[in-house]
């Protein structure tokens, strides 16, 4: 065990749980963040030594405050939440899917952000890993492109993520001077709950995971600023 400790939310389940356990055997102290704490206790459990509960809801401002105000030091921060309530076109989306799908993918991100940079201050190589997709790419979304295509639904959620990138791009900015590394994961369709879709896929979410460790561990002369797929190779904005 050695003395960084990180920080990842919605760490019951699906990639976030699997990123939580890489860290965890990196040696790191690992705050699983989960709302619900019965079920955030039964991960910290699984994930075994190294894991820590913090309840954590990522749109509610005061929880978000109590759980910051227990944590005096974090070396890494992964902006893992995330929902996905539905699949459907723009047309077909209404403003409260939107407002519902951006509190916690946009909104959620910053807050956590926010509220733990105190803390992130005082680590001497501080890390911030944002869990956006590849499906919120504006290039990908307008040319052919490896992943899927364009025109695809999910409107909510493809829009947040991408302004998830573009604020992941002005931390980056922001906070370099501090020794801050800040950057966007794309981590592939993966087998989760996110959503339908993600529920019939057969990508495996450790190996997303991987991806996540990756840039959470990020040397000194490492990237900031930047979006990167699972497998480390760059993603255009």
């Amino acid at each position: 065990m050695n003395e960084r400790t990180a920080l990842v939310t919605g760490a019951n389940k699906g990639i976030g749980k699997h990123i939580a356990r890489l860290l965890a055997a990196e040696g790191l102290t690992v705050y699983v963040g989960s709302r619900d704490p019965g079920r955030g206790q039964r991960a910290v459990e699984e994930i075994g030594a190294g894991a820590r509960l913090l309840v954590l809801d990522v749109t509610d401002p005061d929880g978000i405050a109590q759980a910051a105000a227990q944590v005096d030091r974090l070396d890494v921060l992964i902006n893992n939440a995330g929902v996905s309530p539905s699949l459907a076109p723009p047309a077909d989306t209404g403003v409260e899917e939107y407002r519902r799908t951006y509190e916690t993918n946009v909104f959620g991100a910053v807050a956590v952000t926010n509220a733990f940079l105190p803390a992130l201050r005082r680590s001497p190589r501080p890390r911030i890993v944002n869990i956006s997709s590849g499906t919120a790419s504006l290039t990908w979304s307008t040319t052919p492109n490896p992943q899927f295509t364009p025109g695809s639904g999910a409107a909510a959620y493809r829009s947040s993520k991408a302004a998830l990138n573009a604020l992941t791009v002005l931390y980056a900015q922001t906070l370099a001077e501090d020794g801050f590394k800040v950057n966007a994961l794309a981590p592939g369709l993966r087998a989760t709950d996110l959503n339908p879709r993600a529920a019939a896929a057969d990508g495996d979410p450790a190996e997303a995971a991987q991806g996540a460790l990756r840039l959470a561990l990020l040397p000194d002369d490492g990237p900031t600023g930047g979006f990167f797929s699972w497998d480390g190779t760059p993603v255009p904005w």
